[in-house]
């Protein structure tokens, strides 16, 4: 069927409510919007879904949801692990809870135990559930730090991470084969309840979730010691972070931690937030406004499902508040550990530490002087995780730190994805050690730098919706992978890393080697002066992302730097 077909068999098929039929009559004579709506159905990729919430089959609504959850639960099926149940978590935004139970009664009419949490919680809490209570799935209701019209729905496996190969393609394949969106099935809620395939959880988890981040404190006395100075602004951004993080920071005494009111409690159109993102400075207007009342040592935010933190600190010698990208503060976190944990003789043996191939090239610098092993992965915190599960596996490597640019990281294995709530904690944590040392944090990042190098990096996207745009998303991949850039400006391009090939060029040589990565439709250029560029198409939003990296001899060469990588790279595409 064509988009207008699929237009009409949702109109007239009494499968569908008539809220739905109501919301599409109202498009009748808007042949864009239909088009829109019915020339796809939203993609369920390897993060699962993630769209504009609406009646359609390119939008996210119970139906499509209901579709996803069924490919799921054949999966499970086929696996023979229907008996060990599914997690389910959900956040503040629109729908997250009836999404949820939508997911929920899906798998009970297929005979699989779903364990529902009884009000919005953070994704990594899910991570930790589903590990707990020994689920063979799990499953996230969350569009993350996307605008308020969108939603999401991720799926995690066993191991307590996102989905990795082959898994996350079979169950693509399985949503895939349902070709009649109307055979996914569904039940009463009364009677998945008495026939305990619809159980609620809540507490008992927070509990043992709160029990496994104060594992990873070090020096709890340091946080004692300055409980009464610091001075922490927090914004939960009115999603799942207000209540664990609140717990953790009262639980270890930190005594001065206040909230932004006006992002406290949930909100799923995000009032006050044009953008619910803590890699966006204007997202912080409120939350900066409050320091500057309390003179607060720092500000931190977490998206509305709690697994990125964005922070802020205190310039004392400028009195201004300085913004942390992603790299910056997982930086700050990461070495903190590393070094109090070799200073207090605690570190495990064989230690690894794991981030991306788009994060800063200061990670392996830092690992490289504390003597851990190394490990780089594709984009997507779910690789980071599937390390961890390795490392256990095999038994080779102590999973001490992981971390991604885009403001997520994780301290320990209690999770295996990115957790804003610990990371607050050990960001609290290292500050507190800061305050004791007559340090600001920005004075240790200063440190870092002075240490390690200048390393900056940066984004450079193009925004190109429609089917059009995925076209042309498609034809500046081509041409970069088919004319394969031989300099970006002055920067010469030493190796080429083609992940969809699996191939890397070396430049100088001529050789060719494997990238021992999975597949992926991802470029990566290795440059002079320890710089970098990677071009990546996103899997969730209508964009082509170029990720730079450059490493400077101090704050004005880094970003001169920078902005030279990235006139470069738009000269090129």
């Amino acid at each position: 069927m064509n988009y207008k077909d699929q237009y009409n068999f949702w109109l007239e098929n009494s499968y569908f409510d008539e809220d739905t039929k109501a919301e599409l009559k109202a498009i009748a004579n808007d042949e864009k919007e239909i088009e829109d709506r019915f020339y796809k159905e939203l993609e369920f990729g390897t993060g699962g879904l993630r769209g504009v919430i609406g009646a359609g089959m390119n939008r996210m609504n119970v139906y499509t949801v209901r579709k996803a959850t069924q490919g799921l639960a054949n999966f499970i099926l086929k696996q023979g692990t229907e008996a060990m149940g599914v997690a389910i978590a959900y956040d503040s935004r629109r729908m997250s809870p009836e999404f949820a139970d939508v997911a929920a009664l899906c798998l009970a009419a297929n005979g699989i135990k779903a364990y529902v949490f009884d009000a919005l919680r953070p994704t990594p809490e899910l991570s930790f559930a589903l590990r707990t209570l020994g689920c063979t799935a799990g499953i996230v209701v969350t569009a993350s730090h996307n605008p308020p019209e969108y939603n999401g729905y991720k799926v995690y496996w066993q191991d307590g991470a996102q989905v990795t190969p082959p898994y996350d393609v079979d169950i693509i394949n399985e949503v895939k084969a349902i070709t009649d969106i109307t055979t996914a099935k569904t039940m009463d809620l009364a009677d998945a309840k008495a026939k305990g395939l619809y159980n609620v959880i809540g507490s008992e988890i927070d509990d043992k979730y709160m029990v496994e981040l104060k594992k990873q404190i070090i020096n709890e006395d340091i946080i004692k010691e300055v409980a009464d100075d610091i001075k922490i602004v927090y914004s939960p951004f009115n999603g799942t972070g207000n209540v664990p993080v609140r717990r953790i920071l009262s639980e270890l005494g930190f005594k001065n931690v206040y909230v932004v009111k006006e992002q406290e409690m949930p909100d799923p159109n995000f009032t006050t937030l044009e953008y619910p993102n803590p890699e966006d400075p204007k997202a912080f207007t409120l939350a900066l406004k409050l320091a500057k009342e309390k003179n607060a040592d720092i500000i931190l935010a977490t998206d509305p499902d709690a697994d990125r933190l964005g922070i802020y600190a205190l310039d004392t010698k400028s009195g201004e508040y300085i913004p942390f990208t992603g790299n910056m503060s997982g930086m700050l976190i990461a070495e903190y550990i590393l070094r109090e944990r070799t200073n207090k003789n605690i570190m495990p043996k064989n230690p690894a530490m794991v981030s991306t191939i788009v994060t800063t090239n200061m990670a392996k610098a830092i690992a490289e002087d504390y003597n851990l092993k190394f490990i780089e992965v594709l984009t997507g915190f779910k690789y980071i995780g599937e390390q961890i599960k390795l490392f256990e596996q095999n038994n080779t490597y102590n999973y001490v730190f992981g971390l991604e640019e885009s403001y997520g990281c994780l301290a320990g294995t209690h999770a295996r994805d990115k957790d804003a709530v610990v990371a607050v904690m050990c960001l609290c944590e290292m500050a507190a050690w800061c305050k004791k040392n007559g340090l600001t944090v920005w004075d240790q990042m200063i440190n870092l730098y002075e240490k390690y190098g200048y390393y900056k990096e940066t984004q450079y996207t193009i925004t190109l919706k429609g089917m059009d745009g995925a076209k042309q998303i498609q034809e500046i991949m081509d041409k970069l992978r088919t004319n394969s850039p031989k300099e970006f400006g002055s920067l010469k391009v030493l190796k080429a890393r083609d992940y969809k090939l699996d191939k890397i060029v070396d430049n100088e040589t001529g050789e060719v080697t494997k990238t021992g990565l999975p597949t992926s439709n991802v470029l990566y250029f290795d440059l002079t002066e320890d710089s970098w560029c990677c071009a990546r198409p996103s899997g969730t939003e209508p964009k082509i992302k170029f990720y730079m990296g450059v490493k400077g001899t101090s704050l004005e060469d880094s970003k001169a730097k920078v902005e030279a990588l990235t006139e470069a790279v738009k000269a090129l595409v």
